[in-house]
This record gives C-alpha cells, structure tokens and sequence, in this order.
C-alpha cells in the first residue's frame, strides 16, 4: 500500500501500514490502541487460554453473591421454654386468688358508715373444701374478708386460724366446687439454687400477674413475730412487689414450692430479693391450723421467758429455765428452774443445746423443737453452775 508523497509506511499491526517516523508511529498506536488489537498468533499454536489464577482476573469492585430470601417463621411459634411457662400459668391461675381485707370507715360529722378496701394480697386454694392459704400479715386486724376468683367472682370469706410466727394464716369461702381448683402439693421437694421459679399474683390490684426467675438462695431466716425468725425461706429473683404476698410460688412443674411473703427493698417495690415460707412449713402447718384453729406449739413442759429479759439483764447466752412443774415430764428428768433460797434467788437450768443445736437465745431453742412432732425424745444440753448436762426429755405439745 502506497502513502501520500514524502512519507514512508510499514506493515506493522493486522494489516495496518505505520508511519517509520517515532512520533507519527506513536500517534498511530495511540489511534489504534481502543480497538482491542492483539498480536496475531503464530501459525499452527493452540489459542492462548485464560489463567484462572487471582492474579489473571481483571480487577474491580467485588461482586456481592445473590441473596436467598429466608422463609417466614410461622404465626405461633413458640421455644420451650415459652411452653413451659404458658402450662404453668394455665395451671396454677385458676388456683391463685385475690385477697382483700375491709374494715368500716365511721364518718361521725355525715353520720355515715361506709366500708372500704383496707389492704390487699394473693391466697391460693388449699382444697375442695374451700379453705384458703395466705399470709398473716394480710389479714391481720381484718374486720371483714373477700376472696376474687380468676373469672373475677368474689365471695366473703372468714378466718380459720393463724400462725403469726410463721406468717401463715387460713381462710375459708363458702363456693361452688368448680370454682375451687387445689393448688398442685408436692410435700417433699427438692430445691436448687438456679432452678426455675414463677411467682403468680396480685401486685398493686393487678389480678393473676406471673413473674418469673430462679432460686436466688436457700436456707434464709427473716425476722418474724414474736421474737423468732422465720427459717429455711427461699431467696428468688422473681418480681415480688405489694400485693403479691401470700401468693403461690411454683416450679417449672407447677408445683407449690412456698408462698411469696416479703421482699427485701428500700423503695417498698421489687429489687429482686423476694423471700417465700417454704412448702414443707405450709404443709406441715396449713392441717393444723384447719382441724384445730392454730398451729400446734411444740414445747418442753417448762416456763420459759421469749423475750429474755432476764438473760439481757445478767448478759446470759441461752434460755433460763423460770419454772419446772412438779410430777412434769420435765421435772422427772431432773430439769431445774429458779428457785427461792435464804441467800435470795437462786438460779436454775440454762439451756444451752437441743441435740445438736446450739441454744444461745428462746429463738433458736424455738426452732430447734419445731421440726419435730409431739412425744419424740430430745437431748437438752444444761448448764447449772460450773457443769453442763444432758438431760433426755419429752417434746410436748402445749396447750
């Protein structure tokens, strides 16, 4: 191919002719560089392959893969442990009540007598008899009682009999039988720190409201009435707040474990310390109370002072035996209480033990005659002068 006069071209690229000259040369593959020339390959080579290496790939942004969208998760659908807890609520809600306690209200400038709402806590039902179990402190000083059922029925109630060291008390509603469902008993269960625990309620008026946690703690003791404390309670994390008191504390498998009866708060709400009677107290209790109207108080057939004034004034540790009857159990073993001398006043035994518990105040000796039953045999631990004894007696049930 022939170009224009003065200027001298080569074949050089696919057919194209270039100029001999550097710098029209340069031009010209500039030109041609867009068009994606390439080298043509030697006669009879196989066609050049593509690497699959990285460092073959063309560089540029990465290219995100597909997205698969995910199936919606189906209307419903619940984990275990929602389940469980449903059960539970289902279960014990229609066993738990709301308990509210009125007293009359004189308005002596109107000449008017009105009754009103005076306080308010939780009770479950103990049987189909219609008794009640709830706590003392809610229906203390009541004049009048009400009971309201899960489907907001309310029926008088009246009292049974109480435990105020236990902070136990009994009520009972005259009801239909379908309307009374048992709370589920287990008499001996065997708790864990870190187990499941539901707490149903009425805190604040809020009818059958569940709270849920764990056994924060076991073998608690919170001071009680009468100069002794409440012992072997369970600690839970469960919200127990005003109103939930005397309300049943369950399970995972719906059984009564103890009933909710005080929180540890400065606020006066829930911090999650709640304390509960244990069931093993309230089954021990609850029959008593129904068949004879109180507790059964366990003793040794001797006169000894709760509130040891004695014992502060003189700085004694233990109990003081004031008086031992004559021909008593207790006076056949050879117990010996105050007596009157010519030198003045003389005195007698101090209890120190209760087999192997030690005795330092009438709290103590209290709780350690409480766990057993009326004529078991014990061994009192005494000490009279510079001697301490043993002396086998009678556990008896006071009058």
């Amino acid at each position: 191919m022939a170009g224009p006069p003065g200027r001298r071209y080569t074949r050089a690229v696919n057919g194209f002719d270039l100029p001999q000259r550097p710098a029209l040369r340069a031009v010209a593959l500039l030109l041609l560089a867009p068009l994606g020339c390439r080298a043509a390959p030697h006669r009879g080579a196989p066609p050049p392959t593509e690497s699959a290496s990285p460092s073959a790939l063309p560089e540029g942004p990465a290219t995100a893969a597909p997205v698969t969208p995910l199936s919606p998760i189906p209307a419903g659908t619940r984990t275990d442990e929602e389940k469980n807890t449903i059960a539970v609520f289902r279960q014990a809600a229609p066993s738990t009540v709301f308990v509210t306690q009125k007293r009359v209200v004189v308005d002596y400038l109107a000449g008017t007598a009105e009754e009103v709402a005076a306080g308010s806590g939780s009770g479950f039902v103990w049987d189909e008899a219609g008794h009640v179990v709830t706590n003392f402190h809610v229906v203390k000083d009541a004049e009048s009682l009400s009971v309201t059922f899960q489907g907001q029925q309310t029926l008088p109630a009246r009292v049974v009999g109480v435990e105020p060291r236990k902070d136990i008390a009994v009520i009972k509603v005259e009801a239909p039988a379908g309307l009374l469902t048992p709370v589920h008993l287990e008499r001996h269960v065997v708790l864990e720190v870190g187990q499941k625990t539901f707490a149903i309620g009425n805190p604040f008026g809020l009818d059958h409201t569940l709270t849920t946690g764990i056994v924060s703690a076991l073998g608690r003791q919170m001071q009680g009435i009468g100069g002794v404390t409440i012992r072997d309670m369970i600690q839970t994390d469960a919200a127990i707040n005003p109103g939930n008191s005397g309300g049943p504390l369950l399970d995972s498998a719906g059984q009564l474990i103890g009933m909710n009866t005080l929180i540890y708060s400065k606020s006066g709400s829930s911090a999650g310390i709640g304390f509960a009677v244990p069931v093993s107290t309230i089954a021990r209790v609850v029959p008593q109370i129904i068949k004879s109207g109180k507790a059964e108080q366990l003793g040794l057939g001797i006169q000894v002072d709760p509130l040891a004034r004695l014992e502060r004034r003189v700085g004694l540790r233990g109990v003081v035996v004031l008086a031992v009857p004559p021909d008593s159990p207790a006076a056949k073993a050879g117990l010996r209480g105050i007596a009157q001398t010519a030198r003045g006043v003389a005195l007698g035994d101090v209890i120190v033990g209760v087999d192997a518990t030690k005795v330092e105040d009438f709290d103590d000796l209290y709780n350690a005659l409480d766990t057993h039953r009326p004529g078991d045999k014990v061994s009192v631990k005494v000490r009279r002068g510079d001697e301490t004894l043993t002396l086998p007696l009678d556990v008896l049930a006071l009058p």
